[in-house]
């Protein structure tokens, strides 16, 4: 493997997401800096994928090494407020079975956690949970 592309391991996670969402019955799905303003009653998901510690898996200078890159995904699932967990959970398993112990494309999936409620909704007016999990991909130098 090249060098990891930050850009392609997001594209990466964030496409496949897309695709799945973009299925019948489709779902609106937001990503990082991206404006969205939601439709009252409605369900739509949030995708922020980040990019956090690093470590060295061989030693060796700028070349002839390797690098494990390991992020965090959050994904934040919205349905309407009033009328039970049902949709928000069935979405929640459509996320849960997308990412869980996969491998795509030189990205490794670990196991999801949640769905889990979110006390406070942002923005208001929504049931809220969130699928958090990590993944780990790897850098040649």
């Amino acid at each position: 493997m090249a060098a990891a592309n930050l850009n392609t391991i997001r594209a990466t996670i964030e496409g496949r997401l897309a695709t799945e969402l973009a299925l019948s019955p489709a779902i609106p799905v937001v990503f990082h800096n991206q404006p969205y303003v939601p439709t009252p009653n409605s369900s739509w998901v949030q995708c922020l994928v980040s990019f956090g510690a690093n470590e060295y898996l061989t030693q060796g200078g700028t070349t002839g090494s390797n690098n494990s890159i390991i992020g965090v995904i959050a994904i934040n699932i919205f349905t309407p407020l009033g009328v039970g967990p049902g949709a928000n959970l069935t979405i929640g398993k459509r996320v849960r079975d997308l990412y869980n112990r996969v491998i795509v494309s030189g990205v490794h999936f670990d196991p999801p956690i949640g769905p889990e409620v979110v006390a406070s909704p942002a923005p208001e007016g929504f049931f809220q949970t969130q699928v958090r999990l990590t993944f780990e991909t790897f850098e040649d130098l």
